[in-house]
């Protein structure tokens, strides 16, 4: 969970591997699992997965009528309820009914997010990527606590992501009250968040066997884009002029497929045992940042994202927020 944690693993998977591979050989009957942003993108192959595994799988769903469309068939075969990450009211009545009607919780991930989009304040006036992404999955872990340690061997997987090399934690200013907002600034702090609190996380799951991850799931086209204009597309170099895919795009990103396999090893590998709180890309333990590699804005994991210190730091400040909204 220290940056000495960070020491990759060999696991036999790589970049390109899908969630499909990664689970080939994993039975899940038995299981459940909670899947947030389980209807798109990702989380929608994440969940694709656990199910053809055996698992049963929870989703939580904003936009029923959004979820029944994109989930299809699935939709028939998985348990959904409403919860919306931004409204704390409606995340506590979520996990009050998940421990009401389960008597354990082997998985869950915290997949949903929000990224670089225009300033917006949620729950009692938090920055709102800072507010979805972080204290929105702070919230609905905090309340699923006692059922994730009523469960023998239950894994939490937070999704974080590269970007946290963008920013610490803000300490002085996190909701951005008196400073210029920034979009991708805020982002990354978001997503040093989303390390930190599965840092924090695996001390408070120890002493029952349980376990917390954070992964970087790669570069994906994913409604995750919805803010960004093309035109800020083409000069991230993401996409071409015509608005299709750059080569750098088709050499780096991944497919959905593709991008649900950390996740999906993360939460099933016997790799992990004993590794708890470290952050993980491309289906291994990421080693941290070389300052010195041609890849260091896009791999490896800072020292700032998997310090113990900060995560206490973080988790007191997050208590202190929950507690006063």
């Amino acid at each position: 969970m220290a940056v000495t944690d960070q020491i990759p693993t060999k696991s036999g998977f790589h970049a390109k591997s899908t969630g499909a591979e990664v689970v080939a050989d994993i039975n899940l009957t038995g299981k459940i699992a909670l899947v947030t942003g389980g209807y798109s993108g990702i989380g929608l192959e994440t969940v694709r997965c656990l199910l053809d595994r055996g698992a049963s799988v929870i989703v939580p769903v904003r936009s029923p009528e959004k979820a029944k469309e994109t989930l299809g068939d699935l939709a028939n075969k998985i348990t959904t309820a409403p919860m919306d990450l931004a409204d704390l009211s409606s995340v506590r009545k979520f996990a009050q009914g998940v421990r009401e009607a389960n008597s354990r919780l082997d998985l869950l991930i915290n997949n949903a997010g929000i990224m670089a989009c225009p300033e917006a304040r949620v729950g009692p006036g938090w920055e709102s990527q800072f507010g979805i992404n972080h204290m929105g999955h702070f919230a609905l872990t905090r309340d699923l606590i006692p059922l994730l340690q009523k469960t023998p061997a239950a894994r939490v997987v937070a999704l974080s992501s590269t970007a946290h090399k963008i920013s610490d934690i803000r300490w002085d200013d996190i909701q951005y009250e008196r400073t210029e907002y920034d979009k991708w600034q805020a982002y990354g702090q978001a997503k040093t968040a989303n390390a930190l609190f599965a840092n924090g996380l695996s001390r408070r799951l120890r002493d029952t066997g349980g376990l917390a991850f954070s992964v970087h799931p790669g570069g994906i086209f994913t409604p995750l884009q919805r803010h960004l204009p093309k035109e800020e597309m083409v000069a991230l170099g993401w996409l071409d002029e015509t608005g299709e895919p750059s080569e750098l795009a088709k050499q780096g990103f991944k497919t959905p497929e593709q991008g649900a396999s950390t996740t999906l090893w993360v939460a099933t590998s016997s790799g992990l045992e004993g590794k708890q709180g470290v952050y993980c890309e491309n289906c291994d333990i990421a080693a941290v940042t070389d300052p010195d590699s041609q890849f260091a804005r896009f791999m490896g994991v800072d020292p700032h994202a998997c310090d113990d210190a900060s995560a206490e730091r973080l988790w007191e400040v997050s208590e202190r927020l929950l507690n006063e909204a």
